[in-house]
């Protein structure tokens, strides 16, 4: 027992001499710290002064320390909200569900099919699509705003819910997400092995393959919906029916008109808590995927 416990001491005290060894030094760690805590009240202190003035009526807006809470008037905002035009507000969530889901849908789907392409078949021109595709990365959205609108103007799609959804259904960071984590994650050993068994690729890739794609795949669903639901300028672009707005173009509608109506504005807050909502709510239940694709993505 004795020497058990001697061999115990030792490796504490060696453990202990490496623990010291790579500790920072106390300014490095203080200054690491500070930062730290400035980036998180740098992305943490609107989100707080969003909640606090949804809490808030419109003179408690203007006249009250924006951190700090006053009367308590949420139930009322809420009300005010959903009953404001009839109601439209909760069409507008409808709508933004919609775009969002059916985008993140079909642009994850459509990711799975071509990453998985692009990771386990050799055809020619393999590499030239691969280029198209991180050169599609690196086009902002707002160079294809015309474009998209003169194309979807050409099949009379203006003003239809297929005017945002099938613009969203490209994804050249999914695919390239994708292909990345196929390249890690499904062996040739395990397609072969089905080939051998009398199953098709297409059998294969439905009953395996997207089992084992199923991490990258909740990544780039939950980077589409958030991508959707937060597009501004497609929408203002080729929607011109009001009841056929998401909630970020609605919420803009409103803001604009606050200058004649100030009530607005308190009704505007609190439109902009409860569109976050859905984005937090499927943010925390997908975070245990979106973090095993990232990092497969970033290991590979």
């Amino acid at each position: 027992m004795s020497d058990i416990t001697a061999r115990r001491t030792r490796r504490r005290a060696v453990w202990s001499a490496g623990a010291r060894r790579d500790r920072a030094p106390l300014s490095t760690r203080f200054i690491l710290t500070v930062t730290i805590i400035a980036l998180t009240a740098y992305f943490l202190i609107p989100i707080a002064w969003m909640l606090i003035a949804s809490t808030k009526s419109t003179a408690d807006l203007n006249t009250t320390f924006g951190l700090w809470f006053s009367h308590f008037d949420l139930m009322q905002n809420l009300h005010d909200l959903f009953a404001y035009r009839d109601g439209i507000f909760r069409r507008w969530v409808v709508n933004s569900l919609i775009y969002s889901g059916g985008g993140a849908l079909g642009s994850t789907f459509l990711a799975a099919l071509c990453g998985f392409a692009l990771a386990k078949y050799r055809f020619r021109g393999r590499n030239a699509i691969m280029g198209l595709i991180f050169g599609g990365v690196l086009i902002p959205g707002t160079v294809l705003a015309l474009p998209t609108y003169l194309l979807l103007n050409s099949f009379g799609l203006i003003n239809t819910y297929w005017a945002v959804i099938l613009p969203s259904l490209s994804s050249a960071f999914g695919v390239f997400l994708v292909r990345i984590y196929a390249a890690a994650a499904v062996p040739d050993e395990l397609l072969e092995a089905g080939r051998i068994d009398g199953a098709h690729d297409v059998r294969i890739f439905f009953t395996v393959v997207l089992r084992i794609l199923l991490p990258s795949l909740v990544t780039v669903f939950l980077f589409s919906f958030i991508s959707i639901w937060n597009n501004f300028l497609l929408p203002l672009i080729v929607l011109n029916d009001q009841s056929l707005w998401p909630v970020t173009l609605g919420l803009y509608s409103w803001q604009m008109n606050a200058m004649s109506e100030p009530d607005l504005v308190r009704i505007v807050v609190t439109g902009s808590m409860v569109g976050t909502i859905p984005l937090v709510v499927l943010f925390l239940t997908l975070q245990k995927y979106w973090r095993s694709g990232i990092t497969t993505g970033a290991l590979k």
